[in-house]
């Protein structure tokens, strides 16, 4: 059946029949359409409007990272599309579910090069080469089947982000739309019978296989532990998929112990990863076979050939090998003593090594909740916490992976809030990267987002100026930063805000901002700290 609306509402209401409960944005003059749609449609959608374009773009991705569904937002075109860019290609280096649906220069001008409000050439491929896929929404007619491929690009292959853009006139103009009900399920990939065979005839067989699993196995964690107590081969998973093994469980280790059992290990399962440490850093030779498992095809033809391809979902290929493996697999003793005495042993060397980050992370890791999140952004800090801050869920340590950006945590954060209300978030930030979106502080206000962001302060980007420090003499230029009073700044847009000089000082402030009904703001100033890198560049061993 066909009903009377505008293109606007065809969109706003594909989307929300979806399953959608949040949309971030920051309205503007070629959504108005959206936004008004938005309004008469939005319970019980959370509408979160931000400061920036590139708060509500990383405020989507904090949703879709910590939930694994689809996070939202809306932005307007040109500069609005390439302000959530940053967020975008994290979305896509962190096989995060992100739809980001952008305005357009009205129709009859769009690629003319009239100079129209927010025009960009070719907008549409600049999202193309961002994103899995993207296309424009041509009438409002056409939104539900567009929207529908959207949301199954979504959640068939890799998660990463897709778009859709829809002008002004579109948005705004009335047709006759049959809106669709949306799937009720995705089809999901199996594996090659044969391969998984193969598959399991090489782990099974290897006295020492080791696995590395990525942000690809995140929604895989039971089928992958199974797998690991099956082979008793120990599990590390990168940076962007702490968690997915419980780092409390003797098998699931971090990359600086994986690395010690490197040279020794005589096969790897290699899940939902692109593996780039392992083959680029600790070297592989013709001794070590290795099977992937990845849902996109593509994976295997990036570096060496795996010893046997598997291409499928995380969850239907690692059920698959399982299986398989319990017909085959050789008769194995328990690694927990020989495991728990490796991490005891890197948990000292970390004691040693990096003292100072190792006492705040403590204190961070025992005051959050289990099932509370932390998110990460690029300081001496983070850096830290990729291998020395015990997770122990999926999805509840969020990284931005190899993109590495600064601006990235505070509002990324926001969003992992906006989809867990009842839970706690902590935020990561340095003076350096803090400023970059502090002002979505007011966004927290406004919409009781109430995570906590500890701002390790030394008035520089710490890691350029050791990097420069160490390769130029000594000298270090354009690195260091002139900063407001961070606790009086957060206290301005209504904060609670606290400042901590010592671990046991973090700790009491810590533990009174989580109780506390706000968001809140610790501002930590910090010395030079000791380098983390030796434990991420590790060097090759094979």
């Amino acid at each position: 059946m066909k009903t009377e609306m505008t293109g606007g509402e065809a969109l706003v209401r594909s989307v929300l029949a979806h399953g959608v409960d949040t949309v971030f944005g920051l309205p503007g003059g070629q959504t108005y359409g959206l936004f008004d749609a938005l309004a008469q449609y939005e319970r019980p959608t959370q509408v979160i409007n931000s400061r920036h374009e590139q708060g509500a773009a990383y405020m989507a991705l904090g949703y879709a990272a910590s939930t694994g569904r689809p996070g939202v937002f809306s932005v307007v075109p040109g500069p609005g599309v390439l302000n959530a860019g940053s967020a975008l290609v994290t979305a896509y280096a962190t096989n995060s579910r992100v739809l980001c649906l952008a305005g357009q220069v009205p129709s009859q001008h769009i690629d003319r090069g009239w100079g129209m409000l927010h025009e960009i050439h070719d907008q549409l491929g600049i999202l193309q080469r961002l994103t899995k896929w993207a296309e424009r929404i041509p009438s409002g007619a056409a939104a539900p089947e567009m929207v529908a491929e959207a949301f199954r690009q979504l959640h068939t292959g890799r998660a990463l982000p897709v778009a859709l853009e829809m002008a002004p006139d579109v948005m705004e103009g009335g047709c006759e739309v049959a809106l669709l009900e949306p799937a009720s399920s995705y089809e999901t990939s199996a594996p090659d019978p044969d391969a998984v065979k193969e598959a399991a005839r090489v782990l099974g067989s290897a006295r020492n296989p080791i696995i590395i699993a990525g942000a690809g196995a995140l929604d895989a964690g039971a089928e992958l532990k199974r797998v690991a107590e099956i082979l008793q081969a120990p599990a590390a998973a990168n940076f962007n998929a702490k968690g997915v093994i419980d780092e409390r469980h003797y098998l699931g280790i971090n990359l600086p112990a994986a690395h010690a059992l490197w040279a020794d290990a005589d096969a790897v399962l290699a899940v939902g990863t692109r593996f780039t440490e392992p083959e680029l850093e600790w070297g592989l030779d013709d001794g070590l076979p290795v099977v992937r498992l990845e849902a996109d095809d593509s994976a295997f033809s990036r570096g060496r050939a795996p010893t046997v391809a598997l291409c499928a979902d995380a969850g239907a290929g690692l059920t698959d090998l399982a299986d398989a493996l319990e017909s085959v697999n050789r008769k194995r003793e328990s690694r927990k003593k020989e495991l728990l005495g490796l991490k005891r042993r890197f948990r000292k060397e970390f004691a040693r090594n990096n003292a100072p980050q190792l006492a705040v992370l403590e204190v961070v890791r025992e005051e959050l909740p289990e099932d509370g999140f932390l998110v990460d952004e690029v300081t001496q800090m983070a850096y830290t916490s990729w291998f020395a801050f015990p997770s122990y869920r999926a999805r509840h340590y969020i990284s931005s992976n190899f993109q590495g950006n600064l601006g990235y945590g505070y509002p990324t954060a926001l969003g992992v809030q906006a989809a867990h209300r009842d839970r706690k978030v902590v935020a990561f930030a340095g003076d350096g990267g803090f400023l970059y979106a502090g002002a979505e502080m007011a966004t927290a206000k406004r919409h009781g987002l109430n995570v906590v962001v500890i701002v390790f302060s030394n008035d520089g980007y710490g890691n350029v100026r050791r990097d420069q420090a160490q390769r130029y003499s000594g000298r270090v230029f354009a690195s260091g930063l002139t900063n407001p009073d961070f606790k009086a700044m957060a206290e301005s847009f209504g904060l609670e805000a606290w400042r901590a000089h010592t671990p046991e000082e973090l700790r009491k402030a810590l533990r009174e901002a989580l109780v506390a009904d706000a968001p809140g703001l610790i501002e930590m100033p910090v010395s030079e700290m000791p380098s983390p890198w030796p434990y991420i560049l590790l060097p090759r061993v094979r």
